[in-house]
């Protein structure tokens, strides 16, 4: 049976099928013998296998705002997002960064893992916090994504502005918060000020002393 796999996955005429490279070819062979493909399907954006979504390419925004490259991020591995996301490239492999490093770990097995983030905002040209007559936003670059809340596998949620001063959720949120200093540039939470009591937000900006994390 893996023989006659093998010979499915590269036999074809050329000109009628293309060439699927090592990835495709793998992927058309995990398929065929019934076996779950290490990547989920539709992913592969920004080169990772795991950041799933669409190119959405260049994103004409007005003054200095807009995207030159940007992707509608919907999930990165099983963990689905509330809305997509559009971001650059950039963002979007910090996100995951994140995930895998810094909110997966401080969740550990508990209601089985996070299966969905809520993303308050994502790209939108408009000025920091809404105020006006204040720099461009990081989401008006398409560099920030926020996130107000983390769903588990059993249906529990964990509110940023319901958890985060709580002995049940206050601890892992904070271990989430500390996480994203390093994949991300800019990091605000509840305790950075008034704009942020409800969210996480988080930017690609680098800044000459390092990431800036409140």
């Amino acid at each position: 049976m893996l023989c006659a796999a093998l010979a499915l996955a590269a036999c074809g005429n050329r000109a009628e099928r293309p060439d699927l490279g090592e990835t495709g070819a793998m992927s058309l062979l995990n398929r065929t013998l019934g076996r779950e493909a290490a990547a989920p399907e539709g992913g592969g954006l920004c080169g990772d296998p795991m950041l799933v979504g669409e190119v959405a390419g260049p994103v004409d925004g007005r003054g200095a705002c807009g995207i030159d490259s940007a992707v509608r991020l919907r999930a990165v591995g099983d963990v689905q997002l509330s809305q997509a996301a559009l971001i650059d490239c950039t963002t979007a492999k910090a996100l995951k960064t994140w995930l895998d490093t810094g909110a997966k770990p401080a969740i550990g097995t508990r209601g089985g893992g996070i299966s969905r983030l809520r993303v308050a905002a994502h790209y939108a040209c408009r000025t920091r916090n809404h105020q006006k007559g204040a720099k461009l936003s990081e989401h008006g670059r398409g560099r920030a994504i926020d996130i107000s809340l983390i769903r588990l596998v059993d249906g529990t949620s964990i509110s940023v502005l319901e958890g985060w001063n709580t002995k049940r959720d206050g601890p892992a949120l904070r271990k989430m918060h500390a996480a994203a200093c390093g994949p991300f540039g800019t990091v605000l939470g509840p305790e950075s000020d008034r704009f942020h009591k409800d969210h996480f937000h988080f930017d690609t900006a680098r800044h000459r002393g390092g990431s800036y994390c409140r």
